[in-house]
């Protein structure tokens, strides 16, 4: 079977106009994993020095490991109503830090079971002593919530969600992320399980493959497309049977 080149302009329009795009979404995504992997870099040297005011003007970003020494701030906890686990209902235990260097920060130190009646509220425990946690930065938990809730009084303190300037109430100085330990073997922890919320560079490589790839398809397709089947070659072999 012979073919010729018979491109379709309306095929090749089509791919002019798609190509770019998914060349540009390809090479968007090696430049996010760039900078993915001078952040990480940055976070490491963080570490490594354990400068926790640093890593504050440098600019916290979610998902990024701190190391933070200090006391809690005991018979201050607010409880983040309605959250579970293996369905069972429980809170959230969230406690004001004092670091040793900066301003006050709230920690998300893991979930704990509620009590079986509603108007009991879990004991907490925390730690009176310094202690250095380990943990990852995250917003301040405001999720939507139906409908207003009567504010409570006394600790620790039930809440649909938590916003800022709620905690400066207590805390004036306190910055507006706050940081969730890394693992329940920390000082103070309960059920600290969470996953750290940070695609790495490998995603965005990952991510830039397939756009490459579609590119590479759409140009063999369209190439393909362009030869097209020589009608009289056909009708001659149709007329020879």
């Amino acid at each position: 079977m012979q073919r010729q080149w018979k491109p379709d302009w309306r095929l090749w329009l089509l791919a002019m106009l798609l190509l770019p795009v998914l060349i540009g979404l390809g090479t968007w995504q090696l430049g996010r994993a760039g900078e993915k992997k001078a952040l990480l870099a940055s976070w490491d040297r963080q570490l490594a020095s354990g400068d926790w005011p640093a890593a504050l003007q440098a600019g916290l970003h979610t998902g990024q490991p701190v190391v933070l020494t200090g006391r809690y701030r005991t018979g201050h906890d607010w409880l983040l109503d309605n959250r579970t686990r293996d369905g069972a209902s429980g809170y959230e235990v969230l406690t004001l830090f004092k670091p040793d260097v900066g301003p006050p920060v709230l920690v998300n130190r893991g979930w704990v079971l509620a009590p079986r009646r509603r108007e009991e509220r879990p004991a907490i425990e925390t730690p009176a002593q310094t202690v250095t946690i380990r943990a990852r930065v995250a917003d301040f938990p405001t999720p939507p919530v139906l409908g207003e809730t009567r504010p409570e009084n006394g600790w620790p303190r039930r809440v649909q969600a938590l916003h800022p300037e709620t905690v400066r109430r207590e805390a004036s100085r306190v910055i507006d992320r706050l940081v969730r330990l890394e693992d329940p073997d920390q000082p103070g922890a309960y059920r600290a399980d969470f996953a750290p919320d940070l695609m790495g560079p490998q995603t965005h490589y990952g991510y830039a493959v397939q756009w490459y790839s579609l590119a590479t398809a759409l140009v063999v397709l369209t190439l393909v497309a362009s030869f097209r089947k020589q009608e009289g070659h056909a009708q001659d072999d149709d007329g020879n049977g």
